[in-house]
């Protein structure tokens, strides 16, 4: 009941029963309105993964980054010297005075693949990767790329979040922090490994860091028939299936809400519930997309995928595909492991003992892969919306290691290349020393990488931050620069 208030008897009466409904038809409507103003944030807080709008018109819709780990060597790859292959076989260092990471430098060695022109571009590439100069007038080549460190893990670490030491954001949890993700039935980040093993450095490669939890990305099996980890209940306990499982993940649903609620600075709880929800979205999504049974024989055929040695590399790209065909944000793919034992040669691109066995081997691995992911992108209408990016941690010394055939860690040259999304193809930007020692044009580090993806997702690197512990967090930390030579 609403008691008005008393008028005193010599003033005119302005509450009538009209009046009053006027005034509280206003004030309720007032009430709902404030309802619905709050009740938008309410939901964006329940679903940190909502579509988000960029700072401006974006190129691309998703990212596709191959990774390849243990160190490509640029000059047997992708940057041409002609003067290292004319000193072949002199000292690289005749004073004696240098030293490499792991070794004293040997004499100059030139790539063991010859290479040549291709494309309408005519860019230079060797031999060792045919497919993949075919389709050299969709990439771009950053020749003058640099790394802070000569240690696999803390190189890796700074190429995927800026910073050599662990911890920090990813990209790709960047990314999905920036612009959520436009498919709710499988994660926005996505992280296929080598079938072999996890990279240097593992998992925190993908970690989330300080950005709330639900921003890391979400490791999927190429192989095998169980794509994640624990998705289903084990056939040990039949009564968790069916209906008793719904009834189950209905009432553990209700406690880790009320957990959370009393805790709602807590982030990881907040992303463990998503995560619960997701996993029973991906019980029908996860296996739908990783069957691979629908595509056609040809497709099969472009990725290899029943070779032995290429095709797990192969079904990783093809799934790529598949992943962002279905709305996922961003996709990394690791080509190498380490700490594995492989039946032929080392499990990445760490070639330190023999470039022409472990190259040879990895070379046929990612050209098969990397050059159909291109091709398919295209033939599905996917390239132009797709930003591709393939990288290593660093590159490898233009002399041999030693007296042997094997290349030492080189963080001051090597070569990252993109193609599709906005990129403009068949061009390079920067170049190394007549031997491909150091990086000596426009010398580019991550941070000029990461602004370019972003730009090109339609994200200002300077005004995608993140709030920690005092200071306004960004991927780029306080560097980079959107490379607009490469930009089509």
């Amino acid at each position: 009941m609403i008691t008005l208030p008393l008028q005193p008897t010599n003033s005119r009466a302005i509450h009538s029963r009209r009046s009053f409904l006027e005034h509280a038809a206003g004030g309720i409507g007032g009430v709902a309105l404030a309802a619905l103003l709050n009740e938008a944030p309410a939901k964006d807080a329940l679903n940190p993964l909502a579509p988000k709008s960029g700072h401006h018109a974006a190129k691309a819709k998703a990212v596709i980054q191959i990774f390849c780990s243990g160190a490509l060597s640029h000059v047997d790859t992708w940057d041409y010297k002609p003067e290292l292959l004319r000193r072949t076989g002199k000292p690289f260092d005749p004073d004696g005075k240098m030293q490499f990471f792991a070794s004293k430098p040997g004499n100059c060695q030139g790539s063991w693949w010859p290479f040549k022109q291709f494309g309408q571009s005519g860019r230079w590439m060797s031999d060792l990767l045919p497919r993949l100069a075919g389709e050299v007038d969709e990439m771009a080549f950053i020749h003058s790329m640099k790394s802070k460190s000569a240690l696999h893990g803390p190189a890796m670490f700074m190429a995927n979040s800026g910073f050599v030491l662990p911890g920090f954001p990813s990209m790709g949890s960047w990314v999905t922090y920036g612009l959520g993700s436009e498919c709710e039935n499988l994660p926005a980040f996505v992280v296929l490994p080598d079938p072999r093993g996890l990279p240097p450095g593992g998992a925190i490669n993908w970690g989330a860091g300080f950005l709330p939890a639900v921003h890391q990305g979400t490791t999927i099996q190429s192989s095998g028939q169980t794509p994640i980890a624990d998705l289903f209940p084990s056939s040990e306990y039949p009564d968790l299936r069916g209906e008793r499982e719904i009834q189950s993940r209905m009432f553990l649903q209700q406690l880790n809400r009320a957990h959370a609620a009393a805790r709602p600075e807590n982030s990881e709880l907040e992303a463990r519930i998503s995560a619960y929800e997701l996993a029973a979205r991906l019980q029908l999504s996860a296996p739908e997309t990783t069957d691979l049974s629908g595509e056609t024989a040809a497709t099969k055929k472009l990725y290899n995928i029943d070779d032995e040695d290429i095709g797990p590399f192969g079904r990783q790209c093809l799934l790529a595909r598949r992943l962002v065909q279905r709305g996922v944000r961003f996709v990394q793919i690791f080509c190498g492991a380490e700490n594995t034992v492989a039946k032929k040669v080392r499990p990445n691109w760490d070639s330190h003992e023999d470039v022409v066995r472990d190259h040879g081997y990895w070379g046929a691995v990612l050209d098969g892969g990397a050059a159909a992911l291109l091709a398919d992108l295209r033939s599905h209408g996917l390239l132009e919306s797709t930003l591709v990016i393939c990288t290593s941690e660093f590159g490898r010394q233009p002399a041999a290691q030693g007296s042997g055939k094997g290349r030492d860690h080189n963080p001051d040259a090597f070569t990252v290349w993109m193609a599709g999304g906005g990129v403009k193809g068949g061009c390079a930007y920067g170049s190394t020393d007549e031997l491909g020692s150091k990086a000596v044009e426009h010398p580019t580090y991550c941070y000029d990488i990461h602004a370019t993806a972003l730009h090109l997702l339609g994200l200002d690197h300077e005004r995608l931050t993140y709030y920690n512990n005092g200071v306004q967090r960004r991927l780029t930390d306080v560097h980079g620069h959107v490379i607009r030579e490469i930009l089509a």
